[in-house]
């Protein structure tokens, strides 16, 4: 029996020896060591994990890959159930075909340059797509500007629905942070009168349009902007027209399945 560090190895450490070498081997009970054992064994992992590091790459690529399943399968089952709230609250802005067979929500924040660069994902989508139906929500989660802008966006839909997406390019066009000013800015541009946007101010469906968004954003374990939900896939990040195609092309098959199998 060859020997490793001075000491012969007991047969319970060359058995968790092999076991790491070789993965596909179930490792022994943690019971079956006595505390001898154990002990033992400290050097031996170290040794071997030293010399083969790249078992802990592996290790912690499965924990991560784990960790994004689990993630992702939250998201969806809370996206199941938040569906008619998120794809048909009155809180929510249509865009795209009102009628349209696939329901794309997009979460934003006016000051997050992401969005700002999504932005032209989503006009191509909409373009491309006679029938797609966007869902656009406020998510207003960087600092007090964002929440300012948020209210008059708000505001914006109240007022003037129809005016609501050039607004939205407008303002996510603008340079420089967005707040209040830089909205009423935007909304002036696009031909609202900011009169009317004034006198909603103290509305008090302001904050529970935001109130709602920042709810459901909650539930889906949203952390960043943009964020996008689509048939039961939910997704963080600017993820560029293919992604979003793919996904939504995804829910539009699983709608025709389901309205084969309603038939």
């Amino acid at each position: 029996m060859p020997a490793r560090s001075g000491r012969f190895l007991r047969p319970a450490s060359l058995a968790l020896a092999a076991t790491l070498a070789l993965p596909a081997l179930a490792p022994a009970p943690a019971a079956a060591f006595t505390d001898a054992e154990k002990q033992e064994l400290g050097p031996v992992i170290r040794e071997y994990l030293l010399a083969h590091p790249e078992v802990l790459q592996e290790a912690i690529s499965v924990l991560e890959a784990r960790d994004q399943a689990a993630t992702a399968d939250a998201r969806a089952k809370a996206a199941g159930k938040l569906k008619p709230l998120l794809e048909n609250s009155p809180r929510g802005v249509v865009v795209g075909n009102p009628k349209g067979d696939v329901t794309l929500v997009e979460f934003f924040d006016y000051n997050c340059s992401y969005c700002r660069r999504a932005l032209s994902d989503l006009q191509a989508l909409i373009k491309q797509d006679p029938k797609l139906r966007v869902v656009l929500k406020e998510f207003p989660v960087l600092g007090p500007g964002s929440v300012e802008a948020a209210q008059v966006a708000v505001a914006v839909r109240i007022v003037a629905p129809e005016k609501y997406l050039a607004f939205h390019e407008a303002l996510l066009h603008m340079r420089g942070q967005a707040d209040r000013a830089k909205a009423l800015a935007a909304a002036k541009e696009v031909g609202i009168d900011t009169d009317l946007l004034q006198k909603q101010a103290t509305s008090p469906e302001l904050n529970a349009t935001l109130d709602e968004s920042m709810q459901m954003a909650e539930a889906l374990g949203l952390n960043g902007t943009p964020s996008y939900v689509v048939g039961d896939q939910v997704m963080v990040g600017a993820l560029g027209v293919d992604k979003l195609k793919a996904a939504i092309a995804d829910a539009r098959q699983a709608n025709s399945g389901k309205a084969e199998g309603a038939k």
